[in-house]
Order: structure tokens, then sequence, then C-alpha cells
């Protein structure tokens, strides 16, 4: 998949993930039948499916040109400014969990304090806390040792300058691993978080990431529009 065909991919995917995030935020919360319950669901399932796809069209487009991919060129300056390793970091979901459930936890704070459970995010259980905190620890020492691995990568760049071959393949196979790493990392800590959720509150994740995502992307094209009109 070359350069150009990925970012023709991309804008595609997004507005299939903007129809997507408007299905979940219509659907029924909290569910109040089993119909209901497996409608969330099979939303949740078809929106993490939509994930693997992109995760999986952008593996390919590494293979073939790792170096544009870093570079992300489908992305706007504000989104470049903001990655790691060519996309989101990791932890950054951790960071969501915890705003959203702070956020519905104060709205719905009398409730709570009446006993009343909302079944929301801002009514995570002791245990799940736990999982979200155990996971960001894993995370973040995932993220340091693919870091260090780039690290490493671009201290040798000067030595691929020159060189052709089988040893500047070796390099850029390097690169390759990297990113691929960072991607599978990116997508493995969302299925992760899904997993230690409810239905309800996997939506409401969902929700809140995906629109984090169309927020920032908003912004960075108006940026670069206003940008080139000086």
């Amino acid at each position: 998949m070359s350069n150009f065909t990925f970012t023709h991919f991309y804008e595609t995917w997004l507005e299939q993930l903007h129809k997507l995030v408007n299905q979940l935020s219509s659907a029924p919360r909290p569910p109040s039948s089993p119909d209901q319950h497996q409608h969330l669901v099979q939303l949740v399932h078809k929106v993490m499916c939509h994930y693997a796809e992109y995760y999986k069209l952008k593996a390919q487009a590494t293979e073939r040109d790792a170096v544009s991919v870093l570079t992300a060129p489908w992305a706007s300056s504000l989104e470049r400014s903001l990655h790691w390793i060519a996309g989101w970091r990791p932890t950054t979901a951790f960071h969501l969990v915890y705003t959203e459930s702070s956020i519905r936890f104060e709205s719905h704070i009398v409730d709570i304090l009446r006993g009343l459970r909302t079944g929301d995010l801002g009514d995570l259980s002791p245990s799940q806390f736990r999982r979200v905190s155990e996971l960001q620890c894993e995370t973040v020492e995932e993220e340091n040792a693919i870091t260090e691995e780039l690290s490493e990568w671009q201290d040798g760049a000067s030595e691929v300058i020159g060189e052709c071959g089988d040893e500047f393949e070796k390099k850029i196979g390097r690169l390759v691993s990297v990113i691929k790493r960072a991607d599978d990392l990116r997508l493995k800590t969302v299925q992760k978080v899904v997993e230690l959720l409810t239905p309800q509150q996997a939506v409401e994740f969902l929700i809140g990431a995906a629109e984090l995502q169309f927020g920032i992307r908003g912004w960075g094209i108006n940026h670069d529009r206003r940008r080139t009109n000086f």
C-alpha cells in the first residue's frame, strides 16, 4: 500500500469511525434489557474490529515505506506534534479513563452518595480501578522499551548514509519493527481497557477516545489552513 493510498484509506476510515460513534451515542445507556445489553456488546465489537483493520493496513504501509509512515503525512501538524512513533501514546487511554470517570462521578455524586449505581465510567469498581492502574504500569514499561529501541535506531542513523544493499535493508527493517511494536501496543492497550469495562462503560470510553481524536484533528486542520493563508 503506497503512502498516498494509505492517506486515502485513513480519510475513509475516519469517516466510518464517525458513523460508528454516532451509533454508539444513540444506543440506550444504561441498557434496560438483555437485547439492549447485547446491542452494546455488538457495537463495541464493531468499533474494535474497525481499529484492528486500521492497524492491519498501517502495518502493510509500514512494510512498504517505514520512513514515510513515521512522518505520518495523513495527519495535521498539531496531530504530529502530539505523536509518539507515528500515533497516539498508548498511556493516553488511561488518562482518558480517569478523566471520563472523574467527570461522570462528579455529575452523579449525589446519587452515588445515596447508594445508587449509575453503571457508567463514573461507577468503576475498586477492582476495575486496580486493574486500570496495573495495566497503566505495564504499558508505561512497554512504551519506555519501544522508545529506547527507537533511540538506538536513531543513534545509528548516521550509519545508514552511504549504505546500500543488505545492511541498509536491515536498518530499515529495524524501524519497521519499532513502528509495528508501537502500533501493536496501541491496539492491545485499547483492547485490554475495553475488556475490563462493562459494555456500557466501553461504549463511553470509545466515544470519548474518538471525540478526542476528532477534536485534535479538527483543530489541527484548521490551524494548517490558517497557516497556509498567510
